[in-house]
């Protein structure tokens, strides 16, 4: 397989990216029809991207090239995708429990591992009902982001007194915040860690454990485990119960294991977890189909990244059930895809991974939308929308509900972004040409939930495999905390505890450089 700039597809994108689509002079009602593509109940719109019917051959070409759908298969069946850790990669069997199909040996073994697991969580969530109203999720990175951005996302789903909180920041604060106010007696703890031995979890673990002992309770009773089988912390002398997760199941892509199935389980039921996985699912198979939508939206971004060279790129739901979801694919994309060498070890001669941020829609239109609008970097949008609220509860106001501002706010910009504005007075002129694309579902409930989750985590996935790069390790969070584990051996001797305040940190920082 030709590498990414040696194929012909690169060459022909980089002739047509001298002239890309002129929007503000192109942009059409038959484009906007034209540019779209739908599948598991959602619909990417795409005419207000920089790209005419050559660029997307050439774009499906270079998928063609660099065998994309071919990867695709080989994760999905167990291959060794994480070359440099030498794992699988699988993900998709967390969900894999929905069809009869045939699938490689190393992928069944894990769906039926998963399936397993999935058995266990609704022995247990049925054993727990009515005993505890609340449940406080520690872990960090993936152990937390995932979660808690699908448990905010489908808030309007949780069960009446099954209240869920997560606790991250070894930041004693985010302990105390979390706990106060919470009956402990009604409270479990699931404490998330693969490995067993993650520093931030277990000092928040034992922050916790402290305050239910200080209460008066065992933690015995309340604590749970979701980690590695036969981990440090798979032990039923200190747990309720454990759940297990394993190698080939990265953190960020952990959120339908046991990762999420505890939390969410307990906050929706046991039906509702099971849907989230059945749209995850669909989109897994879905993405296994030619002109697929994440392959879409991975290709557009490629050429937004590659050959527009822009290094940025918001992704903005207009949904207030979205708020941490972008914190989640900051993740998703930045730590699998922020990477400076190939599959090979050698230094990528092209940009990969662009910088992602986002905040829902419309808030951001008072805040960042100037600059998106009007700065001098052209910054790629990513939106999210959907026609109808979770809750149904809305209201006419001056002629129109709530959810038709919402989407008209979503329409407007899409297009302000895409065409401008000219005007005699230099402050009033928006250069338009602010390339974006709409992903629009029905409504967000568990299984556009799941959806939506798995097509990123496939867009990602496709891009990294265009690059030639590994998605699926992660060495670039390592360096911090050896560094960290060093500096916190200076805290633990007298010489800072004993100083008064301020201690001296900056004397400790420069001696540590000097070692």
């Amino acid at each position: 397989m030709k590498p990414f700039i040696e194929t012909s597809s690169f060459r022909r994108l980089q002739e047509l990216s001298r002239h890309p689509f002129d929007l503000p002079s192109g942009l059409t009602p038959e484009r906007i029809a034209t540019m779209a593509i739908s599948g598991v109940g959602f619909q990417l719109l795409y005419g207000t991207e920089r790209v005419t019917p050559e660029v997307l051959d050439a774009l499906f070409a270079l998928a063609g090239e660099r065998d994309v759908l071919g990867q695709m298969v080989q994760m999905q069946s167990g291959a060794i995708l994480n070359r440099s850790e030498g794992r699988a990669v699988l993900h998709t069997a967390m969900r894999d429990q929905f069809d009869a199909r045939q699938t490689a040996p190393m992928a069944q073994e894990i769906a039926e591992k998963a399936g397993r697991e999935l058995q266990k969580l609704e022995t247990f969530l049925d054993r727990v009902e009515g005993k505890y109203t609340d449940l406080v999720q520690i872990g960090i990175g993936g152990s937390d982001l995932g979660p808690r951005a699908l448990a905010i996302a489908l808030q309007a789903f949780h069960r009446p007194g099954h209240r869920v909180h997560f606790i991250s920041n070894v930041d004693p604060d985010d302990v105390h915040g979390v706990l106060a106010g919470l009956d402990l007696k009604k409270t479990l703890v699931v404490v998330v860690s693969k490995s067993g031995s993650t520093l931030e979890t277990l000092t928040n673990e034992q922050l916790v454990r402290a305050r239910f002992i200080k209460a008066g309770l065992d933690p015995k009773h309340h604590f749970i485990a979701v980690t590695g089988e036969k981990s440090p912390m798979d032990d039923p002398e200190k747990y309720l119960a454990s759940f297990y997760m394993w190698d080939c199941v990265g953190g960020r892509y952990s959120a339908t294991s046991m990762v999420g199935g505890v939390v969410l389980g307990f906050a929706l039921g046991f039906h509702g977890f099971r849907e989230i996985l059945r749209g995850a699912h669909a989109m897994d198979r879905h993405a296994l189909t030619p002109d697929n939508l994440p392959l879409t939206s991975a290709l557009l971004g490629i050429w937004n990244r590659n050959f527009l060279h822009y290094p940025t790129v918001a992704i903005i739901p207009y949904s207030q059930a979205l708020l941490r979801f972008p914190a989640h694919l900051q993740q998703l994309d930045m730590e699998s895809n922020g990477k400076h060498v190939d599959l090979g070890g050698v230094s990528c001669p092209f940009s990969t991974g662009p910088v992602v941020w986002g905040e829902p829609g419309t808030n951001g239109q008072h805040s960042f939308y100037q600059l998106i609008h009007q700065g001098t970097d052209v910054v790629p949008l990513e939106f999210i929308g959907f026609c109808k609220s979770q809750y149904g509860s809305d209201l006419e106001v001056e002629h129109t509900t709530s959810q038709e501002k919402l989407l008209s706010n979503l329409f407007a910009q899409s297009i302000a972004l895409a065409v401008g504005q000219n005007n005699e007075n230099p402050n009033k002129v928006f250069l338009g040409n602010r390339p974006n694309r709409i992903l629009l579902s029905e409504r967000l409930d568990p299984f556009t939930m799941g959806a939506l989750l798995s097509f990123y985590e496939h867009k990602v996935a496709f891009q990294g495999f265009i690059w030639g790069i590994n998605s699926f390790d992660q060495e670039g969070v390592q360096l911090g905390k050896v560094l960290a584990t060093k500096i916190l051996k200076q805290f633990s001797g007298p010489r800072l505890r004993e100083a008064a305040p301020p201690f001296p940190l900056a004397e400790s920082y420069l001696k540590f450089l000097e070692d």
